[in-house]
Formats: C-alpha cells, sequence, structure tokens
C-alpha cells in the first residue's frame, strides 16, 4: 500500500495528457482483458449436441447471460455505491471468480458444466462499471471514454481469434480453451489494473466542468430516475435493440460468418479492428466540444446515423448490392455507434449538462439491467419458437427493426432532453428573480 501511494503521487506529477492517455490504454486493455474471461468459449462450436431440443452452445449462451443480466441488477446497486478505493479489489476478485469457473466448465462433463457458465456471468457484469469509475467525471472522459469502449468492440473478436487458433493451431480442446485464454491475459490485466488504481483522483477543474461525481443512496437514485423518467425510458428502448442485436453478433458471429460462406480465424479481428478505429476517430472528437449540450445533442446525432447505417446497408444486402464483408462491416458500425456511446459517454454527457450530482454507474446499469434481460427474451424465443431460422436470418431481419424503432427513438430523446435542459435554465431563472 505505501508503495502504491508513493506512485500515485509520483503519477500526479506526470503532464495531464500523458496520464490521459495511459489511463485510456489501461481501461482499454483491462476490459480487453475481462473479455478473454467472457467471450472465449463463444469461440468453440462444441459439436452437435443438444439438450431438452436446445443446441449446447445457445445453452451457454443463455445461461451466461443469465447470469450476467442478474449482475446487472445487482449493480444498480453495487456500482452506485462502490467506493474508489475498493475499485482494484473488487476487479480482481470477481474475475479470478469468473476464471475459476472456466476450470470447472472444463474439467466437469456437459450438460452439468452448463451451470458455471451462469456463475462465470455474474461478476463479469460489474467490471464494466468498476473500470469506467476510473474515467468519469474529467475533462479528457470523451477520449479515455471512447478508448476503453473500443474494446467492446475489438476485444470480441479478437478473443475469438486467440481462442480459435489455441483450439486449431495448438489443439487446445475446446472445453479448456476458454480457460487457456483467460490465462494468457492474467499478467496484462494485472498491469492495466495496476495504473488505473495509482491515477490522481478528478481534479477541481474536473469537478467544476463535468459534475461532482458521488456514489448513490437508495433514496438518491430515486430521485435521479424519477426527474429523467420520460427520457430514461426512451432511452431503455433504444439500448434494449442495441443490446440485443449486438449480442446477437457477438456470441453467434462464428455461426454469422459461416453461413454467409466466409471463412478464416483472422475475419473476426479484420473486420471488428477496421469498426474500432472508425469508432474510436469519431468519438475521439467530441472532446473538442466544451459545451455539453452541444455535445449531448452530437451524441444523439452520433447515434441517429449509426441506425440509418444499419438500416441502409441492410437494405442493399438483401437486394446484394454489396456483399456479406460489407454488410457486416456497415452493420457492425451502426450497431456500435449506438452501443458505444451509451457506454461511454452518453451518460457522462448528461450528468454533466444537467450538473445532477451523481454517477454514471447506476444509470447505466438500469439500462443495461433491461438491456441484457430483452437479450435472453429474444434468445429464448428464437431457439423455442423459431429454431428453424439461421443466425444469420435471425439478425439480418432485426437489423430492420433496429434501424427503424432506433432511429424514431433517438430523434424524441434528442427533444426530450432538449426540452428538459431549456426547462431547467427557465425555472433557475425564475428562482433567482
Amino acid at each position: 500500500m505505501r508503495l502504491l501511494h508513493q506512485f500515485r503521487q509520483k503519477v500526479a506529477t506526470w503532464p495531464y495528457p500523458v496520464v490521459t492517455i495511459l489511463a485510456a490504454v489501461s481501461a482499454f486493455g483491462a476490459y480487453t482483458s475481462m473479455y478473454a474471461f467472457r467471450k472465449s468459449f463463444s469461440a468453440g462450436f462444441y459439436g452437435e449436441h443438444e439438450y431438452m431440443g436446445i443446441d449446447y452452445k445457445v445453452w451457454l449462451v443463455v445461461v451466461q447471460l443469465i447470469g450476467y443480466t442478474l449482475s446487472k441488477f445487482y449493480g444498480i446497486r453495487f456500482i452506485a455505491e462502490v467506493t474508489a478505493r475498493k475499485r482494484a479489489f473488487y476487479v480482481l476478485l470477481l474475475i479470478g471468480i469468473a476464471w475459476l469457473a472456466l476450470f470447472c466448465f472444463a474439467v466437469v462433463p456437459a450438460p452439468w458444466n452448463i451451470v458455471f457458465l451462469l456463475i462465470n456471468g455474474f461478476p463479469l457484469g460489474m467490471i464494466w462499471g468498476l473500470i469506467f469509475g476510473y474515467l468519469e467525471g474529467r475533462k479528457s472522459t470523451e477520449f479515455m471514454a471512447a478508448v476503453m469502449s473500443v474494446s467492446l468492440i475489438f476485444a470480441s473478436g479478437f478473443v475469438k481469434t486467440v481462442g480459435r487458433t489455441l483450439v486449431t493451431n495448438f489443439g487446445v480442446n475446446e472445453f479448456f480453451m476458454p480457460f487457456l485464454t483467460g490465462a494468457l491475459f492474467v499478467i496484462p490485466l494485472l498491469l492495466f489494473v495496476c495504473y488505473l488504481e495509482v491515477m490522481p483522483p478528478p481534479s477541481k477543474e474536473d469537478r467544476q466542468m463535468r459534475a461532482e461525481r458521488i456514489p448513490m443512496n437508495a433514496a438518491q437514485r430515486t430521485q435521479f430516475f424519477l426527474r429523467f423518467i420520460p427520457g430514461i425510458i426512451l432511452i431503455i428502448i433504444i439500448y434494449v435493440m442495441l443490446t440485443v442485436m449486438r449480442d446477437v453478433r457477438d456470441n453467434f458471429e462464428v455461426e454469422i460468418w459461416a453461413d454467409l460462406g466466409v471463412k478464416g480465424n483472422s475475419i473476426f479481428t479484420h473486420v471488428d479492428t477496421i469498426i474500432s478505429i472508425i469508432i474510436l476517430a469519431m468519438m475521439g472528437l467530441l472532446i473538442l466540444v466544451k459545451n455539453n449540450l452541444q455535445a449531448f445533442k452530437y451524441i444523439h446525432l452520433f447515434i441517429f446515423l449509426g441506425f440509418m447505417a444499419i438500416g441502409v446497408s441492410t437494405w442493399m444486402f438483401d437486394r446484394q448490392l454489396i456483399d456479406p464483408v460489407l454488410w457486416m462491416t456497415f452493420t457492425g458500425i451502426g450497431l456500435y455507434m449506438g452501443y458505444v456511446p451509451f457506454n461511454a459517454i452518453f451518460f457522462e454527457r448528461m450528468i454533466a449538462t444537467f450538473k445532477y450530482k451523481s454517477n454514471v454507474g447506476f444509470v447505466m446499469y438500469v439500462a443495461d439491467s433491461v438491456g441484457y434481460l430483452g437479450t435472453i427474451s429474444i434468445m429464448m424465443f428464437k431457439e423455442f419458437g423459431h429454431q428453424d431460422i439461421s443466425w444469420s436470418s435471425f439478425f439480418k431481419d432485426g437489423m430492420i427493426y433496429v434501424a427503424i424503432i432506433g432511429g424514431v427513438g433517438t430523434l424524441l430523446s434528442l427533444i426530450y432532453f432538449v426540452q428538459s435542459e431549456q426547462n431547467s435554465k427557465m425555472t433557475y431563472k425564475y428562482k433567482t428573480i
């Protein structure tokens, strides 16, 4: 602890841009490392096993999602109340539990090992909030959050590539592959978390620009929710659709590419790297916008254009105007143009716009809990009612609904928050007269 304190004091003397860049890279690295423990199992095919008429891999995906979703509901309170001094401890403890569950998944025979994906999913659902807690409420949060959120795109494809390489090039058993993939990321995880832990806290200037970030008790959480309830409902509707289709793409990307006739272990990383660079460049520019309300408007526009990209590219692919690789690339860009802001800067700028003392973790976990519940519901609906539909067809058809409903919902959200901000100004002006 003494050594950690000394290093923290030394880091505080470094130039602000250096601290910011290292924090961004560390958050990206830490969350990418987490993905090795969460998504590596999805790189496997696991043969043609079925239980109760449901494909074995679907069982794995759904059961892990149930654990992950329960974690999001628990995280509404846990993340909102957690203190800064316990973040690193919880990150390492929770990922350690998830890694142990992957070992049990490897050694316990199917189908009994399915339950360990539930145990794996629950602790991992709280990692995002813990890591983002290091970054929020700073004048450079946009940049750091943008870099961190690229891991949502890059990490999944990268981890699948690592997992498939272990299986195809090194002959690793598919059941041991998730545990061994995680083992490759243990040391990087420790290094990244150590740097995040020695970051200086938000400065006085940060707090003035972005509003102070505080742990929230039950009464404060209720008050926050009631203050913004129309906007939060719209956000949840949009976010549920993005989460569902993003998770379908993420969990069944191997099957979707196979259905489309595209083969090769590198395709996952290749496409997701392109998407990552584009999203990072777009989101990184928002750091130049100092006015919080103006930035909040731009974020809505960013999300709206993402829905348009989804709709147009799917329409073109359906008419064979573009090939599968271009379609998966453009729909991926569109999905993450909506999904990434909600996981990085949407709520950051929302809180800053209204100068509301709170934290991003609470409202993010409200949206996340409902979003993943929607994912589970859709997957169960597909498996129990429409097993004859391939994942590629399911994904393609779902994109049209996402584009239309998401686009309309984003415009309504923009109208609500702009009007709400104007009303807040009028109320403040009236009180000061």
